[in-house]
C-alpha cells in the first residue's frame, strides 16, 4: 500500500525545472492500522492557576482509581469521564493527562491523546507515559517518524513490551521515510547544481556572444584610448582568445611594410582579435605599454603578456600568431 492516504504521508517535494517537473515517487508503507484523523471537540482541560488542597487531591486520586477500574473492564468512556474529573481537581498532575491520553489511543482518539499527552509533558518533561501515549497516537494518524522518536525516548525512561511490539510496526516505516527523503534531497541538490550549471553556461553563452560582437572576428580594430583597449582585452579574456597588440605610426616605414599582413592575418585567424594602436593618436595607450619602438606587437592571452616581437618580421609575426592561437 503506498503512503499517500493521509497528509502525514505525503510528499510535498516537487521542483520545476527547464526540462520538466521534478516528483517524488511513493514511499511503500504499512498502513493497515492507520486512521482518519478524529474531529470531535477539544476535551476539558484543568485549570493550571487553581488552588489544588488536599482534599482535592485525595478526590482526583479516588476519580482516578474509578477510571482504572472502567478501563480495566472495558468502559472508555466512562473512563474518561473519571479521568477528566480528576484532571479538573488537580491540573498540575501529569500522570492524570498521560492516563487519559492512554485511553484516548485505546479509543482511537488520537488527537486528543495528543493534546492530553503534551499537556503531560508540559507538566513533566521526562514523563515516560506521555511520550508512550503520544507515540502510539502519531502511529495511528500515520506519523512513523514523530511517532518512533516519542516511542524511543519513552523507551529509555522508562521500557515496556508494548512500547517494543509497537515500535515493531513503526520503526520500518520511519526508516523508509528517512530513506526516502535522503534519496530525494541529494536528486534535489544534484538537480539544483544541475540549474545553476545551465544558468551559469547561458550567462557564459550570452557573455561570449556580446563579446564576439564587439571583437569583429577577422578584422583589425583601431584602439584609441586605453578605456577602449582594457574593454577589447576583457572581451578577448571572456572568450579565451588570443589578443593580438600592435602599435604603429603613420611616419613608420616598416610599419606600412607589414601592415597590410597584419589586415590579411586577422582574416587568416579570426578568432585572434587583432588590435592596432596609433602611437600618435593614443599616447596614453602607448606609455602604459612603454612603447619605444615601432612596430611592436604584444601576444596577450587572459590578460597576460605571452609574447613579444619588435620589428617589421613577417614570418616571425606569423609563426607567434600561430603558436600562441592554438
Amino acid at each position: 500500500m503506498s503512503g499517500t492516504g493521509f497528509d502525514a504521508n505525503k510528499t510535498d517535494l516537487e521542483m520545476d525545472y527547464d526540462e520538466g517537473d521534478f516528483v517524488e515517487s511513493d514511499v511503500e508503507l504499512d498502513e493497515s492500522d492507520i486512521m482518519a484523523p478524529d474531529d470531535d471537540p477539544t476535551q476539558k482541560m484543568g485549570d493550571p492557576s487553581i488552588e489544588v488542597t488536599e482534599e482535592k487531591q485525595e478526590a482526583a486520586q479516588m476519580a482516578k482509581s474509578k477510571a482504572v477500574d472502567a478501563m480495566s473492564e472495558g468502559n472508555l468512556d466512562e473512563a474518561t469521564d473519571h479521568l477528566t474529573e480528576a484532571i479538573m481537581l488537580n491540573p498540575g498532575s501529569a500522570i492524570l493527562y498521560a492516563t487519559r491520553a492512554t485511553v484516548f489511543v485505546k479509543s482511537k482518539k488520537p488527537n486528543a491523546a495528543i493534546r492530553d499527552a503534551d499537556a503531560a509533558l508540559q507538566v513533566n518533561p521526562d514523563s515516560a507515559k506521555g511520550y508512550k501515549a503520544r507515540g502510539m497516537a502519531r502511529a495511528l494518524l500515520g506519523k512513523w517518524e514523530e511517532a518512533a522518536s516519542d516511542l524511543h525516548v519513552a523507551s529509555k525512561i522508562d521500557h515496556d513490551e508494548e512500547i517494543s511490539m509497537v515500535l515493531k510496526k513503526v520503526e520500518p516505516n520511519a526508516r523508509k521515510l528517512e530513506e526516502h527523503r535522503r534519496k530525494y534531497q541529494r536528486l534535489r541538490k544534484e538537480k539544483e547544481k544541475e540549474k545553476a550549471a545551465r544558468g551559469q553556461q547561458r550567462q557564459r553563452t550570452a557573455e561570449e556572444s556580446e563579446a564576439s560582437t564587439a571583437l569583429k572576428d577577422g578584422q583589425v580594430i583601431g584602439i584609441h584610448s586605453r578605456a577602449e583597449l582594457e574593454s577589447k582585452l576583457n572581451a578577448a579574456s571572456r572568450t579565451s582568445r588570443l589578443a593580438i597588440l600592435y602599435f604603429t605610426a603613420t611616419w613608420c616605414g616598416p610599419c606600412r611594410f607589414i601592415s597590410p599582413l597584419f589586415t590579411s592575418l586577422a582574416a587568416k585567424y579570426p578568432k585572434g582579435v587583432f588590435l592596432k594602436v596609433d602611437i600618435d593618436e593614443a599616447r596614453d595607450v602607448a606609455a602604459s605599454w612603454n612603447i619605444s619602438s615601432v612596430p611592436s606587437f604584444f601576444f596577450v592571452r587572459d590578460g597576460k603578456e605571452v609574447d613579444k616581437l619588435v620589428g617589421a618580421d613577417k614570418g616571425s609575426l606569423e609563426r607567434k600568431i600561430a603558436q600562441h592561437a592554438g
